[in-house]
């Protein structure tokens, strides 16, 4: 399975402030950090909010955090928000579908492959704290 681009940045952008937990951080500063575009990190980041997932402040200090501590916040559970939890095929056009078993060995993947991305949360992505703000602050 692969991710979309945009789920990748959701799980940038909560790893991030997963490590930046103490202050309020922007979207220029995250964009920045990853040499990303901030009109796809302001789409992102508008997502996430909705999903309960980040919140905001408005205003000049304003910025993003997360909305709940990042041992909450499971990868499994951001990845089905933002990519949804719809087929891995098109099964639902296919004149085997019928009789093809794909379909459900594909379920089977996925569901294999969500449960182990339920394990991971934000926090255990950013327990090497001080090598990833290295890293991102030297981009």
């Amino acid at each position: 399975m692969r991710l979309t681009r945009y789920t990748d940045y959701a799980l940038r952008v909560l790893i991030y402030l997963g490590l930046h937990a103490d202050r309020l951080c922007t979207i220029a500063e995250i964009a920045g950090a990853y040499g990303i575009s901030q009109n796809h990190l302001t789409k992102v980041a508008h997502d996430l909010g909705k999903a309960g997932f980040v919140e905001s402040a408005r205003g000049r200090m304003g910025g993003l955090r997360l909305a709940k501590p990042a041992a909450m916040i499971s990868v499994g559970a951001v990845v089905r928000v933002m990519e949804g939890e719809g087929c891995l095929a098109d099964c639902e056009t296919c004149v085997i579908a019928p009789a093809c078993r794909l379909a459900n060995a594909l379920e089977t993947a996925r569901d294999a492959f969500m449960a182990s991305l339920d394990a991971v949360t934000v926090a255990s992505l950013t327990r090497r704290g001080g090598a990833l703000r290295h890293l991102l602050d030297a981009a």
